[in-house]
């Protein structure tokens, strides 16, 4: 849909003279969201809660405000005098004690942030979805943009919360604000600093802790892919439009050949009926209750492997421009950055 309004046709192109607010900066694809703005010559703006780890942004000339998506105040201050913002933060935990908090950051923070870039008047923001807000096919075959979708029939609060947010920013693009929506599959490359789920099933390669798969398929895409996404996004995407910033469909089985390919180690050759990981999960979840800690395997990850995350990304390729990296080059970056920081431990 195309916003109207006083803010629906102004351009934002990448250049010298825009400054850029990036949310998530420190987070993975944020952080390459950043270098990119870099390379470009764009002055960027981090915003950066008291607690983060800034190890992605160390030794980069980026300005850093203090701020939180909750507190709105710290948002208008950090928006002040940028030209374009790009949405990168957000909570991505499967497996939280109290949901309520997923809902606070990635719907409300959201809102609040658009507020902030509404009332600022900024020419261009880049809210960064998923794939996971947007729908399946039931045979299998790659959905798009359009494919439906309800809230009841997303598996997890972390899904959910993203496509209430995604309905939060469409809701901003129809009042006028020049939103664009991206929606990243699986992205693979360095600066996976948590990991991500996908990263941390290239960490558990690398370590030797993956004997076994499940039948399953996803789209997966080099990172640095959707980071030039996002500034494609800012300067030819349609407001209130939705991009999937993919690449190539694999079964995991694939996958676990492509990382063997890649990293000389063997790839798994036991496939698991999805019951035994799920009930793992459960187990690991229970326990997770009582200790307060993470469990290794959410119940919500294993969920997701019913269907084939498969995804077309055509129309960011054809109205974007969104290129299509090798993922080898990919793996090979995440597995000797994962190496270089001393992250892989195992046999």
């Amino acid at each position: 849909m195309e916003a109207s309004g006083a803010l629906a046709g102004r351009a934002a192109p990448v250049g010298e003279a825009v400054r850029a607010l990036v949310t998530g900066g420190t987070g993975f694809i944020g952080a390459h969201v950043v270098r990119a703005l870099l390379a470009e010559g764009v002055r960027v703006r981090c915003l950066v809660r008291a607690d983060s780890r800034t190890d992605n942004l160390d030794g980069l000339p980026v300005e850093r405000v203090q701020g939180d998506l909750l507190a709105p105040a710290s948002l208008r201050a950090a928006v002040r005098g940028c030209r374009q913002v790009y949405h990168c933060a957000a909570d991505y935990r499967l497996w939280v004690p109290d949901p309520r908090v997923l809902y606070r950051v990635n719907v409300d923070g959201t809102d609040n942030l658009l507020a902030a870039a509404a009332e600022a008047g900024v020419e261009r923001v880049v809210v960064t979805s998923s794939v996971g807000a947007l729908g399946l096919r039931r045979n299998g075959t790659p959905a798009d943009e359009t494919t439906p979708v309800s809230l009841e029939q997303l598996v997890g609060h972390y899904k959910r919360s993203k496509y209430l947010a995604q309905q939060t920013a469409e809701r901003w693009a129809g009042r006028g604000l020049p939103v664009v929506i991206v929606c990243p599959s699986s992205p693979i490359g360095e600066f996976d600093l948590k990991p991500t789920p996908t990263g941390r099933i290239v960490l558990d390669f690398l370590a030797g802790r993956m004997p076994a798969y499940v039948d399953t398929g996803m789209n997966f895409v080099d990172v640095r892919d959707v980071a030039a996404g996002h500034l494609l996004a800012a300067r030819h995407g349609r407001i209130g439009e939705r991009y999937i910033l993919g690449h190539r469909n694999m079964s995991l089985a694939e996958f676990f050949e492509l990382l063997a390919g890649v990293t000389g180690r063997p790839a798994p050759r036991l496939r698991l009926p999805l019951w035994l990981p799920l009930a793992f999960a459960y187990l690991q979840a229970a326990a997770a209750r009582l200790s307060g800690r993470p469990p290794r395997v959410a119940p919500e990850a294993v969920r997701m492997a019913r269907q084939r995350m498969y995804f077309d990304a055509s129309k960011a390729v054809r109205e974007l421009g969104l290129p299509q990296s090798p993922l080898e080059g990919a793996v090979a970056r995440a597995a000797a950055w994962f190496r270089a920081r001393g992250m892989v431990k195992g046999r």
